[in-house]
């Protein structure tokens, strides 16, 4: 009773992780007042130019971070809550939205990258309402990258 596994078997598989990854905030576990405050805040139309989001491992600051550039840009937004349906969400949760930029902060942790991520602040966005940059593993940048940082998050365009 072996199986063999054929090509085409492999073309549709899909990690668990990202499979059953969140694409609203009322689907992140264990961090709902997280979820609650940046819904509150989307419905009161008070959000701040930046978010920091902080924890170990898989608790969900990527896909929550996700969720609140889509809930800022979608054009269907409903009480805080993305369609996820749109060209813009979708785009967001492949990680190809031309507005909405992934940067790997181990990867590009110099100075000369977050200098390239400064002069590209100023661009105004393309498509969608704001543009958002979403840093993972910011604690990886060097110390010059961190402080060429901080002068663009103290002094937003």
């Amino acid at each position: 009773m072996n199986e063999v596994l054929s090509l085409t078997d492999h073309a549709h598989y899909t990690v668990l992780a990202r499979r059953f990854r969140p694409q609203a905030f009322g689907e992140v576990v264990g961090q709902e007042h997280v979820a609650q405050a940046l819904t509150n805040a989307i419905r009161s139309n008070r959000v701040a130019h930046a978010y920091l989001f902080t924890g170990a491992r898989g608790v969900g600051k990527t896909s929550t971070a996700r969720i609140l550039a889509k809930a800022l840009n979608c054009p269907n937004v409903q009480d805080g809550v993305p369609c996820n349906h749109c060209e813009i969400c979708e785009g967001i949760s492949a990680g190809n939205d031309v507005d909405v930029l992934e940067i790997d902060g181990a990867s590009h942790r110099g100075i000369d990258d977050i200098r390239s991520l400064r002069a590209n602040v100023g661009v105004r966005s393309m498509r969608t309402r704001f543009k958002l940059y979403i840093i993972d593993e910011v604690h990886m940048l060097t110390r010059e990258a961190f402080n060429a940082l901080l002068k663009t998050l103290e002094e937003p365009p």
